[in-house]
């Protein structure tokens, strides 16, 4: 019978050190006060005819050492709990990026190659991966124990996480937030591959052009070349009856709002300007862009996104 679970991903051991030092302090401060506790009540019990008129003077300097003492320890433990938290949540450069939409009851996976998965995550071992969470729902939670890595997933919003795997092997995945009758049913698994599995994986679920090829056939069929241009170049009152913002070399760069308030066009933006562009309008332009909610899922958001990810800036002659 295993009592520990597998630690399969880089951030795994160091996630089980803090939850033991939270355990061990939690259980040295329990000892110290209730043994304090039983100590005094077995001394003054009733039957003991011990004196009790001599009343012993309060010493300053042990409050204070126990006070500093207890505060520094839990501090310590704070500070390396936000510490790594921070870490879990700052995807690092480079990182393989995967989509996942979690929908009543199951979680759908998407590669930017195009492949796509239900229920199931395949990844390489060794490598850094970025997952980019959302619903298209209510609130679910993508949890891999294994893994010790859990994060709500949100309609409407991406939420970010990463690991590394470490092990080869299979590993559960799990919805930890209730999220519905078929809640229990929301589970599936992660398969951490060797670099050559993971590719020969990918070549063998090949799907119909990369997200980037299916997001570029959504640009044109809902219009949106209309105003932005098909190669994403934009409009302005010289080239076009619609001036809108030019989306080419959009992606990671700083955006400037209507409010005055800079922004960096990352995932999460470029998500909120197609479902509700009024929530960031950009500066300089024209509120006439349409919502897509309700019209566009977020499958097909995902696409979009990664197309205008893919949009290089225009060449300056």
């Amino acid at each position: 019978m295993k009592f520990w679970l597998a630690q399969a991903s880089t951030s795994a051991p160091e996630s089980d050190y803090l939850m033991l030092a939270l355990v061990l302090a939690s259980i040295a401060i329990l000892i110290l006060v209730f043994g304090l506790m039983l100590i005094y009540a077995f001394k003054y019990r009733a039957t003991n005819r011990m004196d009790r008129g001599q009343i012993m003077k309060k010493t300053w300097r042990l409050e204070i050492a126990w006070t500093i003492a207890t505060m520094a320890v839990f501090f310590g433990l704070f500070v390396w709990g936000a510490d790594l938290y921070v870490r879990l949540f700052r995807p690092p450069a480079g990182a393989l990026q995967i989509y996942v939409v979690g929908k009543q009851w199951m979680w759908k996976i998407q590669h930017e190659g195009g492949q796509r998965e239900i229920n199931s995550l395949h990844v390489p071992v060794g490598r850094k991966i970025q997952l980019l969470l959302t619903s298209e729902d209510v609130i679910h939670d993508f949890a891999v124990p294994a893994f010790r890595i859990k994060h709500d997933v949100l309609p409407g919003r991406y939420e970010s996480l990463w690991f590394e795997a470490t092990m080869p092997g299979t590993y559960h995945l799990f919805c930890n937030q209730l999220c519905g009758t078929g809640h229990s049913r929301m589970v599936g698994e992660v398969v951490v591959m060797s670099g050559a599995d993971y590719e020969n994986w990918l070549a063998a679920n090949g799907a119909a052009g990369t997200l980037a090829e299916q997001g570029k056939i959504l640009f044109m069929r809902n219009g949106c070349s209309g105003c932005h241009g098909s190669n994403g170049a934009g409009g302005n009152q010289s080239n076009s009856t619609v001036p809108a913002p030019p989306l080419a070399g959009l992606y990671g760069s700083p955006v400037t709002l209507v409010d005055g308030q800079v922004v960096i066009a990352d995932d999460g933006y470029i998500h909120d300007c197609i479902l509700t562009p009024e929530k960031r309008r950009v500066a300089s332009y024209p509120p006439i862009m349409p919502s897509f909610s309700g019209i566009l899922s977020e499958d097909d958001v995902l696409k979009l996104v990664a197309y205008i990810k893919s949009l290089a800036p225009e060449k300056q002659l």
